[in-house]
Formats: C-alpha cells, sequence, structure tokens
C-alpha cells in the first residue's frame, strides 16, 4: 500500500500546477473534476541519466510500453475521459494516467465503473493536499507543469533570482553534441548551430556517424529552457540565447555518452570566440591539451568566461586550466576548487520534445553557466 501511495504521490507531482488551481478565479468556469488511473506497464528499460563525458556517461531509465499505452487510450475513449497528464513509474511497473471527466458526470459514478474494468489497476481522485503551518500553499512562480519536479532551481535559489534577471541578452557558447532546437522548450532559445565533425572530427570506426543530440539537448534545457509558456520545465537563464558548436558525438543511439577530441574543441573554440560570446559551455572532461589549454587562455585574455565539468582527480582539460570555472555535483565530495551545483537527477530535455532526469558534473556546469548568465 505504501507503494501505491509513492506512485500516486509522483503522478500528482507532475500535474501539481494544474492541482493547485482547484479554486478557480472569481467568473472562471470550474475545472472539470479529474481522476488518477494506473495501468499495468510491461517493463521497458531505456537509457538513463547523463553523467560526465567520457567514460562517465551512462545510466538507465524507464518508458510507458505501447500496450499500456494503447489501453489508457482505449479506456479513455469507452468512458469519455480526456487525458491531461502521464507518467511511467518504474518502481510499481505502472503508467499513471490523470484524465478529466469533462461531460458532467460525478466522479464517484466514474471510478466505480472504471474499478471493475480488468484494463486498471488502480483508479481514484485526483487528491490536493496542503502543508500544515496554517496558510494557504503559495503559487509556483511559473507555469510550467514539471517545474514542482526540478529541485535544483529550489537549492540554487532560481526563482528569487528570476524576480531579477533571467538572463535576457547574454550570449552564451554551448560547445558539446548538436541540440534539438526544435524541441519546443527551446523555442527562441538557439540562435545558431555550428557543426565540426568531420574529417579527423568523425567518430573512430564501430562509432555512429550519425550526429545525435541527447546530450547537448539535456545541457541546453539545463540552462535556457523556456520559463512560463505552459511546457514542461524552467531553465535557469530561460532567455538567454544559445549558440550550439557540435563538437561531440554521440556514441550510441540510446545513450548520453558522448566523446570530442583536440580537433573538434579547438575548431568550436576559435568558432565560439569569433561569435563573441562572452560565456562558453563545456559539460566534458579528459585530459590536459595543450592546444586546447592555450586557446582557453587566449579566450580568458579577450574576456571570455569558461565553465567547465569535473569529475575528480586526474582530469586536465577544461577543469585544471587556470582560470576555468570548475562544477562538480554537490551531491558528492567536490574536488579543490571546484563548484558545488546539484547533479543527481535533475530534470532536463531529451531529443523529440521529451524530459528526463540527468545526473553528473556535466550537469552541474550547465548548471553553474545558467547562473552566471543571470
Amino acid at each position: 500500500m505504501r507503494a501505491i501511495v509513492r506512485a500516486i504521490v509522483i503522478c500528482l507531482a507532475l500535474v501539481a500546477g494544474a492541482a493547485r488551481a482547484a479554486e478557480p478565479a472569481a467568473g472562471a468556469p470550474a475545472q472539470p473534476p479529474r481522476i488518477v488511473v494506473a495501468f499495468a506497464n510491461e517493463p521497458h528499460s531505456a537509457p538513463g541519466p547523463a553523467g560526465t563525458t567520457g567514460s562517465r556517461y551512462g545510466g538507465d531509465g524507464y518508458r510507458v510500453g505501447q500496450s499500456a499505452q494503447q489501453r489508457a487510450h482505449r479506456v479513455a475513449l469507452a468512458y469519455s475521459l480526456h487525458e491531461v497528464a502521464s507518467w511511467p513509474i518504474k518502481a510499481l511497473a505502472i503508467h499513471c494516467v490523470v484524465y478529466e471527466i469533462t461531460d458532467g458526470r460525478a466522479v464517484p459514478e466514474v471510478l466505480a465503473a472504471l474499478s471493475k474494468d480488468a484494463r486498471v489497476v488502480l483508479a481514484q481522485p485526483l487528491n490536493e493536499f496542503h502543508t500544515l503551518t496554517g496558510a494557504a500553499a503559495p503559487a509556483a512562480p511559473y507555469n510550467d507543469p514539471l517545474y514542482d519536479l526540478q529541485s535544483n532551481l529550489v537549492t540554487l535559489g532560481i526563482a528569487r533570482a528570476h524576480a531579477r534577471a533571467q538572463g535576457a541578452g547574454v550570449h552564451i557558447a554551448l560547445i558539446d553534441t548538436g541540440v534539438d532546437a526544435r524541441h519546443p522548450d527551446l523555442a527562441g532559445r538557439i540562435r545558431g548551430t555550428h557543426s565540426f565533425l568531420g574529417k579527423l572530427g568523425t567518430p573512430r570506426a564501430g562509432e555512429p556517424a550519425a550526429p545525435l543530440l541527447r546530450h547537448g539537448t539535456a545541457m541546453a534545457g539545463l540552462i535556457a529552457a523556456v520559463a512560463n509558456n505552459h511546457i514542461g520545465i524552467v531553465g535557469i537563464a530561460p532567455q538567454a540565447e544559445l549558440e550550439v558548436f557540435e563538437a561531440c558525438w554521440q556514441l550510441e543511439p540510446d545513450s548520453d555518452a558522448a566523446a570530442c577530441n583536440t580537433f573538434t574543441l579547438a575548431r568550436a573554440l576559435a568558432a565560439a570566440f569569433a561569435s563573441g560570446a562572452p560565456l562558453v559551455n563545456l559539460s566534458l572532461a579528459g585530459p590536459p591539451d595543450p592546444l586546447l589549454t592555450a586557446l582557453i587562455e587566449r579566450g580568458m585574455a579577450r574576456g571570455i568566461t569558461f565553465v567547465g565539468a569535473t569529475g575528480g582527480a586526474g582530469e586536465g582539460f577544461p577543469a585544471a586550466v587556470p582560470g576555468v570555472l570548475a562544477a562538480a555535483a554537490s551531491e558528492q565530495p567536490l574536488p579543490a576548487g571546484a563548484f558545488g551545483a546539484p547533479g543527481q537527477h535533475v530534470l532536463t530535455l531529451r531529443p523529440g520534445a521529451q524530459y528526463d532526469f540527468e545526473s553528473g558534473a556535466s550537469v552541474a556546469a550547465a548548471e553553474l553557466t545558467g547562473v552566471i548568465a543571470l
């Protein structure tokens, strides 16, 4: 029973913004009643959190299966329900759906019918909860439906910072894999993309040649996902502009693992300098590199700020270059001189209008870049 309760809490968190609107403004139409319905979801493994670059990428995840989606759709048709939100819950192997009852039927009537349907694992009201401080919970500062899952923004105090600045007019160079510029939560945030893959920058034998966009899209979302657009999440600097310099390639189609080399990074850095971006994000790490160090030093002499990821000892570029702002996940002991930022299970973007949780120093570096942009 406790596991079922935890599952429902997760479902409620995904629609928390909607749940808070239980008391409509004067003159506004009443919101149709909502219910929570769960369906069995056949296990389906999917790649999960991104870590730092190189050997630190990887993880696991969980997605909704086709049969669960079909059951949810057929139940909606059979009972004249309107789907509002959904999320697969790995711990219980279920797919959780929030439906609206739009035809005036009472919630108990609909739940009674659903409870007799063999396709349904659980059916209950979409309950509302309040803290016990004696005052109503304050309204969320954003209308983005997944904001309540962004605990990293609370840790970093981003809502307070956004009252003063949101990164408007700040030009950021993102040196990474490519980015899904068509993701709806990046609308208007990508000012250009330049690719430096090819020749010496092609993947090694056996690695995919086609550019894949997972890691870069995740970092772009952390930095600059659009705020208050009724979609997804909130970026740390949601009004900043990203210019993407594609110097890394994704190693596997279903993995966040990516790699770059001296040649691709050197070309990307030189182009980033020419773009005029005053802030460069490098969510990657590797050995000391004289050529790349020289480029970073030249950029810093021009007043450019560089942010790099660090996972610990033994990494030379970019975090160990004097003057580079190194970032690491604050949940782990911090390397000397590194800034800490949330780096475990941080919600961000996936290509194809998707969202998922990411982990690692790459995440911390992107967060630090966003904070600097404010």
